[in-house]
């Protein structure tokens, strides 16, 4: 069976409507229509009912979840071996949310250059939904994001029990001011609380999606707003932030998403990597080719 048939059914399965898989798809409605068709004649049952609302699995639809996903993690896993380069053993692919990828990947991958330097890495930074989206289908095998849903057949482990915290380039400072507070879009979670403790905050000289871009423009100009604790504790040190008394904090932790059947002799190497590097440890990584043991995570 073409793979791609298997994709798109997951793709309107997630999406819940053939248009709006045919545009993450990049085909035209009309392609996503006939892989339907063509998936319904192989497997001789009907598989959505498309209406007003959108696109709903049928019983049989329901069923053939499962296949299509172990279909495409398969497909993928293979695509992954075939590309490994000589002298390395597998390849891991990790993804992580844009607002978390630093300083976390780089020191996972330096980590890993001595932990594990018989695997071949990649990385990807994106949103988490779609990071989520390929853990599920096979294409990534572990995804670093701030509040993964919970989606049968993923697992997901704490690796930072991160805070954000009010930072100001002037010390002794309290109330930040509008003109000069830079707001990071932390997700909606943030959003909703920092609204509620700062309303006078609601219109502010700049907004960025991008946590280090914002950070890098308030040490240039000057300023204040909230950032990841881990991240700016360096510059509190050297004196260039200062913590503002009193501030509220709120809770950002990061967790590592990936398949509950995944090949652990892989991983494993990798998520030991991503522990010690999340927890800020000093300890020595284990010589070559002798990854530390870990404890299998429960299943969420």
């Amino acid at each position: 069976m073409d793979i791609n048939l298997a994709r798109t059914f997951l793709e309107i399965v997630a999406s819940h409507s053939f248009a709006q898989a045919a545009e993450q798809l990049h085909v035209t409605q009309t392609a996503v229509s006939a892989r339907v068709k063509t998936l319904e004649d192989l497997l001789g049952r009907k598989l959505f009912v498309r209406n007003k609302a959108g696109a709903s699995l049928t019983a049989a639809g329901e069923q053939f979840v499962r296949h299509a996903m172990t279909l495409v993690q398969v497909w993928e896993q293979a695509r992954h071996q075939m590309t490994v380069p000589p002298g390395r053993r597998a390849l891991v692919t990790v993804g992580c949310e844009i607002s978390l990828w630093h300083p976390l990947l780089l020191d996972w991958l330096l980590w890993m250059r001595q932990g594990a330097p018989d695997l071949a890495l990649r990385t990807e930074v994106g949103v988490a939904e779609d990071l989520l989206e390929r853990v599920a289908h096979g294409a990534l095998d572990i995804a670093i994001a701030y509040a993964p849903r919970q989606r049968p057949g993923l697992r997901i482990e704490l690796l930072i029990e991160e805070k954000l915290v009010l930072v100001t380039t002037t010390p002794g400072a309290q109330t930040p001011e509008a003109a000069d507070y830079v707001y990071v879009d932390w997700g909606p979670e943030f959003a909703a609380q920092h609204s509620l403790a700062f309303p006078e905050l609601s219109s502010v000289g700049l907004s960025s999606s991008l946590g280090p871009l914002g950070l890098e423009y308030l040490l240039a100009v000057g300023g204040a707003g909230y950032f990841r604790q881990n991240v700016v504790r360096p510059y509190i040190q050297e004196g260039r932030l200062h913590r503002v008394t009193g501030a509220p904090e709120f809770l950002y932790p990061a967790y590592a998403v990936y398949a509950a059947d995944a090949d652990m002799t892989v991983l494993a190497p990798a998520l030991a990597g991503l522990r010690q590097v999340a927890a800020g440890s000093q300890t020595k990584p284990p010589p070559a080719g002798k990854p530390r043991k870990t404890r299998k995570p429960a299943a969420s």
